[in-house]
């Protein structure tokens, strides 16, 4: 099991992420920042381009969002116990970026499905 946020989960979750089924039209970067109580972060991108997603550890230049959070939030909303929308709605999930490059591709992102079910299922939280 990789325990969330370390380089072992990264690599399962970029595993899980190459075995997705994209549409070729999707052209998508989501940076994720996490943050402990220390301050340090942990950062990863989500990219969808080319009929292929992937993960990308620490972050990138061409990220359309990104999404900040501490580290409960990140591993409530990961484990599906707390909606992005709630979290950022009460002000723990702060969103940088262009959201509606997010919100215009919201129904391709949930026909995609849960595509990192495979790599949630074998975290240590």
């Amino acid at each position: 099991m990789a325990e969330f946020l370390t380089d072992a989960w990264l690599l399962e979750l970029d595993a899980a992420a190459g075995a997705a089924t994209v549409p070729d039209d999707l052209h998508l970067v989501v940076q994720q920042v996490v943050l402990d109580d220390r301050g340090r972060e942990t950062a990863y991108a989500i990219r969808f381009t080319g009929g292929h997603a992937s993960v990308i550890p620490g972050r990138v230049d061409d990220a359309d969002v990104t999404f900040t959070q501490d580290r409960a939030t990140a591993a409530a909303i990961a484990q599906g116990e707390l909606s992005a929308q709630v979290a950022f709605m009460a002000g723990r999930l702060r969103v940088g970026g262009d959201l509606h490059e997010v919100m215009d591709r919201t129904q391709v992102l949930t026909d995609l499905g849960d595509v990192f079910a495979s790599a949630r299922a074998g975290t240590s939280w």
